[in-house]
């Protein structure tokens, strides 16, 4: 698969980069950031944290605002962020924030227009990891984290392929989507009217009920807007308690939903990711 590489920064001795390239699966063209710590090479491959951004980001958020480059190098992992859904004149939008362009759910699309470009998670699960373990050097060990809409799809992804990833933790994550106005939405868009095609992508729902658990850590702004209507980490965490989950979910009094908040806290994911890289 070709790649072009759009922009290169050095950061603490590693290396930012940007590419784009044809994404067979979402049948456009797409963009992701990796970030390369400078212990990665072709004779050391690092293992990979991949991060999903929420509403309305890019790759460009996390890897500009999340301040985890100087962890990741000294910690030896590479970070990848792709982009928040399929984009482009021919790719199907909608006029709020909150579906289409910038806010793919990382669900696979089955009703139309969505389904023809709309299959962000067969993306992150397969088609992604794929080019950046074939084009960079890392190796098959993985974690995953994400935000808000990306810490929705980071618990749900990991869960439903936990031989896939070491770890899995969330900022502010959206944890019972099937009763949150954010997933109502966005799943009758992408799903359909049909409630029991949801309750996969449900991370409540999908922890309540798992038999493969994966190490866990969600952290929670007290102050966060959304934190009623759209989070709801209290049914996470009963999910958790219910099945004997190892989640470790804390509220931090005072923080919002902003990256702010994030890189108040992204230091102590990434220590927890090597963590369980390491095992």
């Amino acid at each position: 698969m070709t790649i072009e590489n759009i922009s290169v920064n050095k950061s603490f001795g590693g290396w930012h980069k940007q590419y784009s390239h044809q994404s067979k699966t979402l049948n456009c063209a797409m963009r992701f950031a990796i970030y390369l710590p400078p212990q990665a090479s072709s004779a050391n491959k690092v293992p990979v944290l991949y991060w999903l951004s929420g509403l309305t980001c890019s790759d460009e958020n996390f890897m500009q605002k999340a301040a985890a480059q100087r962890m990741a190098a000294e910690l030896g992992i590479a970070i990848v962020a792709p982009d928040t859904s399929p984009r482009g004149d021919d790719v199907a939008n909608d006029d709020g924030y909150d579906l289409g362009q910038g806010a793919g759910f990382y669900v696979n699309a089955t009703q139309a227009p969505w389904h023809r470009h709309y299959q962000m998670y067969d993306y992150i699960v397969d088609e992604l990891p794929a080019l950046i373990e074939a084009t960079f050097p890392v190796s098959d060990k993985r974690a995953i984290s994400g935000h808000s809409m990306g810490g929705h799809g980071a618990l749900t992804i990991a869960m439903r392929n936990p031989e896939r990833y070491s770890s899995m933790s969330a900022f502010s994550p959206i944890c019972n989507p099937i009763n949150a106005p954010w997933g109502k939405k966005a799943f009758t868009a992408y799903l359909g009217k049909d409630k029991a095609t949801w309750y996969d992508h449900d991370a409540s729902e999908l922890m309540r009920k798992a038999k493969q658990f994966i190490p866990a850590k969600v952290d929670q702004g007290g102050a966060d807007d959304f934190l009623t209507e759209q989070l709801k980490p209290e049914t996470l965490l009963a999910a958790a308690e219910s099945n004997s989950y190892p989640l470790v979910l804390n509220i931090h009094e005072g923080y919002d939903h902003s990256y702010y908040f994030i890189s108040s806290f992204i230091e102590e994911h990434l220590r927890f990711h090597a963590e369980h890289l390491k095992k």
